[in-house]
């Protein structure tokens, strides 16, 4: 792993950006985020990008760490969740590096975690009723996991596989540990966030078509993920809380 630049902590706020590919976005993106919220840190973490994705972030004044190969948006995130939590900061919060997610929502997010008991704060398309770009097929899977997951934890959640999240600095530290998952940390690691006994909740948020780029929905990787997903969620629901989950929440 090389890391592209270096920049000092000065705001207990970060803003994580994984990003595959985006040379033609993640500049836009960065910009957003400094409009928003102007105090905020941001990291983009280059998921083995071959193209100009590391270079356009850190021109646009980003913290860039890069992956010397893809390893895929779970491993991307945990590198710059250890990254925050190494620093220190105390809200951490993440979006696409596509731009499909509007930073102005960056501050509705905040509030929430701010005025309310949740530890996790998920931006939802399906609150707004802002899904109707998504494929019948991802919209189906994505009901269908959002129908399993609130049946499970009693509460419902609308968008498990929203990559629009703030979190507070214990859910953090959480999401550093073993107990993440690296491939699609959506519904699954939801339901061990409830189970571990962080509360979560959700906000209504707008998503942009894509314009450019490559999904990571694309080919196969959507039959990946449904199976993946479910066969992770039965084996959490096996697993017994255990007590290193524990003491790392409540810290």
């Amino acid at each position: 792993m090389k890391t592209v630049m270096k920049m000092s902590t000065t705001s207990p706020l970060l803003v994580l950006i994984p990003a595959y590919n985006e040379e033609d976005r993640i500049g836009g993106v960065i910009a957003g985020i400094k409009k928003f919220v102007p105090s905020a840190d941001i990291i983009v973490v280059d998921d083995g990008s071959n193209d100009r994705t590391a270079i356009v972030g850190r021109r646009a004044g980003a913290m860039v760490i890069s992956h010397p190969f893809n390893l895929g948006v779970g491993s991307a995130l945990q590198t710059g969740y250890k990254y925050a939590e190494q620093k220190g900061f105390q809200t951490l919060v993440q979006l696409d590096g596509d731009g499909q997610h509007d930073p102005a929502h960056i501050r509705f997010l905040l509030s929430t975690l701010e005025s309310t008991q949740a530890d996790l704060v998920i931006g939802s398309r399906f609150l707004s009723d802002n899904f109707r770009n998504m494929s019948i097929p991802r919209r189906i899977g994505v009901w269908l996991f959002a129908w399993l997951l609130s049946v499970l934890i009693r509460e419902r959640i609308t968008d498990p596989t929203s990559g629009f999240r703030a979190m507070k600095q214990r859910v953090l530290k959480f999401c550093t540990q073993d107990v993440y998952g690296f491939d699609y940390p959506d519904a699954d690691f939801l339901l061990t966030l409830h189970r571990s006994g962080f509360k979560l909740a959700e906000v209504p948020i707008e998503v942009k078509p894509r314009i450019g780029g490559t999904s990571q929905h694309r080919g196969l990787k959507p039959v990946y993920y449904f199976v993946k997903m479910f066969l992770s969620i039965f084996v959490i629901l096996l697993r017994k809380k255990s007590i290193k989950e524990n003491e790392i929440k409540n810290k």
